[in-house]
């Protein structure tokens, strides 16, 4: 298979994934920790017009699932990569970073998880997962 093809399903891969892995946790949240009264997290205006109730333990969570969500994707995509795996691993985080932008533009949210959550969980996450896959490649 051509090197930069398998590459681009890297990517892909890594990105679906990532998806799967973070979809899971975001769908667990709930579960563990409660949103507030009254809060129907699947409805987009409902959870706008009540973000002012929510609580920083609400947000450990969507953390959590974008930083693993990105690792393990970024992790997946680097161990299927050819060549230049830490560059297939960052594409997968600066996909997530463009949804985690994305997100905070429909989603209004406190500035410091918005700060944490842009400049910790995509970038420095992918950087990991492809050191990860590198330095697995290279055993």
């Amino acid at each position: 298979m051509n090197t930069t093809l398998r590459n681009v399903l890297a990517v892909i891969a890594g990105i679906v994934v990532g998806s799967i892995v973070n979809m899971g946790i975001v769908n667990l949240s709930g579960t563990l920790i409660p949103p507030p009264e009254g809060v129907d997290m699947t409805d987009l205006d409902s959870m706008k017009a009540s973000f002012h109730l929510f609580e920083p333990r609400h947000f450990i969570l969507p953390f959590v699932a974008h930083a693993l969500g990105t690792l393990i994707g970024a992790l997946v995509a680097g161990l299927i990569g050819v060549h230049h795996k830490m560059k297939v691993a960052l594409s997968v985080g600066i996909f997530f970073l463009l949804g985690g932008i994305a997100s905070v533009l429909m989603l209004p949210s406190p500035t410091w998880f918005t700060v944490l959550d842009l400049s910790c969980a995509y970038l420095p996450m992918g950087w990991l997962g492809g050191k990860w896959a590198f330095s697995r490649a290279n055993k």
